[in-house]
Formats: structure tokens, C-alpha cells, sequence
């Protein structure tokens, strides 16, 4: 049996008289970013200019930034001055974990990274959308946590409203949409788990 087009001519005629979106009517809701325009602005320019022109080694010094702009940052944390953090004020890095370069973390939620949790060069960890289904375009904050021990390797990409359980190793360049269980391996695009982690 012959596959019907996935638009047909009808359907497609009424694609282009619809609206889907509005960019108009776009407006960030009071109280979203979780502080006010100046605490904002003010964080974006420490970030470039105290943060990320740190040299590597001032981990205590990119810590008592974070921990100045209301992140919650456990002992030993270590972060690489090329990380971006949108909001840190809606971060929690637990004791000891890593963050590797370039990994971003889009703040829009609530992002919690466990006790020596790695997230690697990188990853992007997105705490947030747009609601497709509204013209408005309308931004959306979820959270995402990442577990004790899990390992979130290079290129990840973690998607809105995820949890990955402990001690989960997220394979290189895999795409995560749901939520991966405790201690497995996970990997792929989608993401799935695939075999239980093993220790030495």
C-alpha cells in the first residue's frame, strides 16, 4: 500500500493561513528569571569578565562567584571557566562534582547536579521551552537533575523536565528526552538505556 504524503494539499493550503505563532505577542513573565533586570544584567557582565576570563586553576574563585549570585555550591566543586550559567540562582552543584568546558547550563528551571556528578565539555542541560501549542510562544522554566555519580559525557544534550539517576553514564552526543534510570548506560536519539554500568 502506497504511503499518503504527510501534508496533503488541503492540509498544507491551511498550514500557510494559520497562525502558529506570534512573536508579537511574546512577553517573559513577571518573576521568571527569578531576579530583577539588574541582578540579571549584572551577573551576564561577571560572567564574561570576572568568570570566564578566570584563569583554570581559580575553581574558588569562579565558586565564590556563583555563590555571591545565589547559586548553592558544595565543596570541591570544580568548573572550567568556559561554562555558561544563565541563572545561577536556580543551580545546585552538589559537593565535588565536575563541569567540564563549554558545557552550558540554561537556567530557566531549576538545574541540580549531585554529589560527584560529572556533566563534560560541551553538554547542554536546557531547563526550559516554548509551549508549541500557544501563539504567544510562551516560555516555560522545567527542571533538570542530574543524580549522584552520573556521568553526563561530552556533547550531551539534555532536554527540559529530566531526571537521570545515580551513578547513569550518559553516552558521548546522545540526545536526552526522558528520564534515564540509576546506574546504567544510556545512549543514543533518542536516548535509551542499554546495559547496567559495571565497577571495578
Amino acid at each position: 500500500m502506497k504511503s499518503e504524503p504527510f501534508a496533503t494539499e488541503g492540509a498544507a493550503q491551511a498550514a500557510t493561513e494559520r497562525t502558529f505563532q506570534d512573536l508579537r505577542q511574546f512577553s517573559v513573565p513577571r518573576g521568571f528569571r527569578g531576579r530583577n533586570a539588574l541582578v540579571v544584567q549584572l551577573w551576564w557582565i561577571c560572567s564574561a569578565l570576572l568568570f570566564r576570563a578566570s584563569p583554570q586553576f581559580l575553581y574558588g574563585w569562579r565558586r565564590f562567584l556563583l555563590r555571591a549570585f545565589g547559586a548553592r555550591v558544595g565543596k570541591g566543586v570544580l568548573l572550567r571557566p568556559t561554562v555558561v550559567v544563565t541563572y545561577p540562582w536556580k543551580v545546585t552543584f552538589g559537593e565535588y562534582s565536575w563541569i567540564g568546558d563549554d558545557a552550558v547550563l540554561y537556567s530557566l528551571g531549576p538545574i541540580e547536579i549531585g554529589a560527584h556528578a560529572v556533566v563534560s565539555q560541551r553538554s547542554y542541560l536546557c531547563g526550559g521551552d516554548h509551549d508549541p501549542a500557544r501563539v504567544d510562544f510562551a516560555i516555560r522554566g522545567k527542571p533538570i537533575h542530574i543524580g549522584e555519580q552520573a556521568w553526563v559525557a561530552a556533547g550531551v544534550f539534555v532536554a527540559p523536565g529530566v531526571t537521570i539517576g545515580r551513578g547513569a553514564l550518559i553516552g558521548a552526543r546522545s540526545s536526552v528526552f526522558a528520564d534515564m534510570p540509576a546506574g546504567m548506560v544510556c545512549l543514543g536519539h533518542p536516548c535509551r538505556p542499554i546495559k547496567r554500568r559495571e565497577t571495578a
